[in-house]
């Protein structure tokens, strides 16, 4: 399995030019399930305004691609872990309907030379967006293989210039019980707001990622709309979904899974097949194809990242997990 960068395409690759483009690489039909998404799905995703539409559809492909093959657009949209929206699978989709992504701000503070807040608009509208094709690992032990439009995540740090003191960035999510049941469910062990974070280095490597797109379109909702944290080697339930606030910090911060169950889940959560969950096997994972199919295939470490090896060197992985 192999990645690239590939050269900036100085153009605007239209919607079907991307999905032509994909199936070249993936071979034939493998978003060919794109166009056949039932109506539960196409109703749940973000009535995106025509600015982060533009964007999109203009998106420079210096991409960060992979051998394998894309996983179907609908099983990205039906199939996915959002608990403010509910903990089953399927929850996302169904009870995504009453939450509205636009407009949107982000807050950065802490400890930095230029705090502020930044919409939406201003980060899409001013930045380059790129399309990435990455494997993404569930710590449940399933796997996809998602292509996401957005931003390297350090291009946007840079920008409220983190000072010497900052050694981790903070995540929030946003908090709206009104339009998020599975916040407002008296059963929740979750404290809510969603909260994540990442050690200053991991936050500055270049596949750290905030995505505003995946299959050439919006963000769904039931997917992290508007933009969400995309961190490739690390389990799922690190990359945060619809971000509203971001924060350096001097002082290892809490992460949601972490205050929940911190026998299970660590600050790090990295994927590695040699450390097993307390109750399941990490050494392998089922893997959601292009035709929907699922195949049961060998986890890799770091799922398969290996450039991000030198920022764990002196580190033992079974005690920071």
């Amino acid at each position: 399995m192999t990645r690239r960068f590939s050269e900036s395409e100085n153009h605007v690759t239209p919607k079907s030019m991307f999905l032509n483009r994909r199936q070249i690489m993936q071979g034939a039909g493998a978003l060919a399930m794109t166009s056949m998404i039932s109506p539960l799905v196409a109703a749940k995703t973000a009535n995106a305004p025509n600015w982060l539409n533009r964007k999109i559809n203009s998106t420079v492909y210096r991409s960060v691609d992979t051998d394998d093959s894309v996983t179907d657009a609908y099983d990205t949209q039906r199939y996915n872990n959002f608990y403010e929206f509910g903990t089953g699978k399927d929850d996302p989709v169904k009870n995504a309907g009453d939450f509205n992504p636009y407009p949107w701000e982000i807050s950065v503070s802490g400890l930095c030379d230029k705090p502020g807040v930044l919409s939406l608009e201003d980060l899409v509208t001013s930045s380059q967006t790129e399309e990435r094709i990455y494997r993404l690992r569930c710590v449940e032990a399933w796997s996809m293989v998602v292509p996401w439009t957005g931003i390297q995540l350090s291009s946007l740090l840079r920008r409220f210039q983190p000072n010497s003191k900052a050694k981790y960035v903070a995540f929030e999510t946003i908090v709206r019980k009104e339009e998020m049941p599975g916040q407002r469910d008296r059963f929740s062990f979750i404290e809510w707001p969603y909260v994540e974070g990442l050690r200053m280095d991991e936050a500055f490597h270049p596949l750290a990622f905030l995505a505003i797109g995946m299959y050439g379109e919006a963000l769904p909702v039931q997917n992290g709309a508007p933009i969400r944290l995309v961190v490739p080697w690390k389990y799922g339930f690190k990359s945060i979904k619809s971000i509203v606030g971001i924060r350096f910090v001097d002082q290892q911060p809490p992460t949601t899974w972490n205050l929940a169950a911190p026998r299970e889940y660590g600050f790090y959560s990295n994927v590695n097949p040699g450390r097993s969950h307390p109750r399941w096997s990490q050494a392998t994972e089922r893997r959601f194809g292009a035709d929907g199919k699922i195949d049961r295939i060998p986890t890799q470490l770091f799922n398969g990242y290996s450039e991000v090896a030198g920022l764990y060197k002196d580190m033992d992985l079974k005690l920071f997990y």
